[in-house]
């Protein structure tokens, strides 16, 4: 595909909604995180600096920064290659990336506030709270010749707490072949094209039965959205970006700090990256539970840190405990996390694959229930963003790690490589 036709794809996709992107020196960005923590490590930091240059030398990526916290210690911080190909612009630790489907984990901690202040019931029909939920059907099939459509009734209404768990019967058309071929057919718009006109899908399995990856979070957040009477983007900046320190996350960048938005590079054919002409950043008004948002691997980090500690960071407190706690548990029961199929490979790799042997979900993280060989424990929480951001949270070991790329396609060898590689050595030299 043109990188022309894929950057109009890019404008509205399902884990990057929002608008599509003064250089600081990293210095700056080391010293905002100071205050947060108690202490820097002296750890040895050769084995992760070693992964990061060879990543680049090897051009398996443009450019990455990366950051560890074990305890109350950043433990690594570092960035390597360029930001801005085109320009020869480097990498540097306060880059602003896409964090697309990263977003998911900031939505869920945001509805989990309205449980705990007992405005949702997780167990109550989504519906109560979005209307539009009341009269959703399960999608049988396409007839490959009419085109038509065939669709049933539930036999249960989607949950709050199956929207959390991607249980809820929603997919990605992307990664479904009856929702292709549904939106194939033009019954509905794609979530390419720009609008929440996706938000019309029907579900493609009874709620509750499976396990599908897809636009439960968005309807998560119109749920935030509906409560608390605030869009996501006030929602989320009162609630958990100004208490936890979060200057550098937001859905729309502003004009002062564009300029340290990293490019998104698509992998070609030999192997190599093509970066597009510079395009002005456009605001947004429409914020999406699913994805959209912008953060730095620091600001990302307290996020993180808030949740390894129960729910605060410093004297601020977004979360109790004891939801945290519930948060991070098993919420699917005996169902497993299943290999998603992609129909746009050149979005993300066919099959996917997130590292990290997830095979179980929380409220709104995924789950490894058993220990990565070289890596994190078991019961680690985490997630990723289709530009090839990842992070996780391992409780036992009180690390946290995120790994940020601005690359396409999502979770392919190469890409996996890194990230795989980033993670052996934290656990090495922590």
């Amino acid at each position: 595909m043109a990188w022309s036709q894929t950057k109009k794809k890019l404008a509205r996709g399902a884990f990057i909604r929002g608008a599509s992107g003064a250089v600081l020196i990293a210095a700056f960005a080391a010293a905002a995180v100071l205050p947060l923590f108690a202490e820097r490590s002296s750890a040895p930091k050769s084995a992760i600096d070693e992964v990061l240059r060879q990543a680049v030398e090897e051009k398996k990526v443009p450019g990455v920064v990366a950051m560890v916290v074990t305890g109350d210690k950043v433990t690594y911080e570092g960035a390597a290659g360029k930001r801005d190909t085109l320009h020869g612009a480097p990498m540097t630790a306060d880059s602003i990336f896409r964090i697309a489907s990263m977003t998911k984990a900031v939505t869920a901690v945001a509805l989990m506030q309205l449980v705990e202040s007992g405005r949702v019931n997780l167990d109550e029909a989504a519906a109560t709270y979005v209307a539009e939920l009341k009269d959703v059907q399960v999608l049988e099939g396409v007839d490959a010749g009419t085109k038509k459509a065939t669709f049933r009734v539930p036999k249960t209404a989607p949950t709050v707490r199956q929207l959390l768990t991607h249980t809820s019967g929603f997919g990605y058309e992307f990664f479904d072949a009856k929702l292709h071929d549904y939106v194939a057919s033009g019954a509905i718009p794609s979530m390419f094209q720009g609008s929440d006109g996706f938000l019309k899908a029907p579900l493609v399995f009874d709620p509750g039965t499976r396990w599908e990856y897809g636009i439960s979070m968005d309807w998560a957040g119109r749920i935030v959205e509906k409560v608390s009477g605030q869009n996501l983007e006030a929602y989320f900046h009162q609630h958990i970006f100004e208490p936890l320190g979060m200057a550098d996350t937001f859905y729309n960048v502003p004009a002062e700090k564009q300029a340290r938005v990293a490019a998104v590079h698509m992998r070609q054919a030999d192997g190599s990256y093509q970066e597009p002409p510079p395009q002005p950043i456009k605001a947004t008004q429409e914020f999406f539970g699913g994805a959209g948002l912008y953060s730095t691997a620091s600001d990302y980090m307290k996020f993180m840190r808030a949740i390894l500690d129960g729910g605060k960071l410093g004297g601020k407190r977004i979360l109790k405990a004891e939801t945290v706690a519930q948060m991070s548990r098993n919420q699917v029961g005996e169902l497993s996390l299943v290999e998603l199929r992609s129909f746009a490979p050149q979005f993300a790799a066919d099959p996917v694959h997130v590292p990290g042997s997830l095979d179980k979900f929380g409220l709104g993280f995924a789950i490894n229930s058993k220990a990565v060989e070289g890596g994190r424990a078991a019961g680690s929480l985490s997630w990723a963003g289709i530009f090839n951001t990842f992070f996780w949270i391992d409780p036992s070991r009180k690390t946290c790690a995120v790994i940020l790329m601005q690359t396409l396609p999502f979770s392919d060898e190469t890409m996996n490589w890194v990230v795989e590689h980033f993670e052996r050595a934290v656990y090495a030299t922590h």
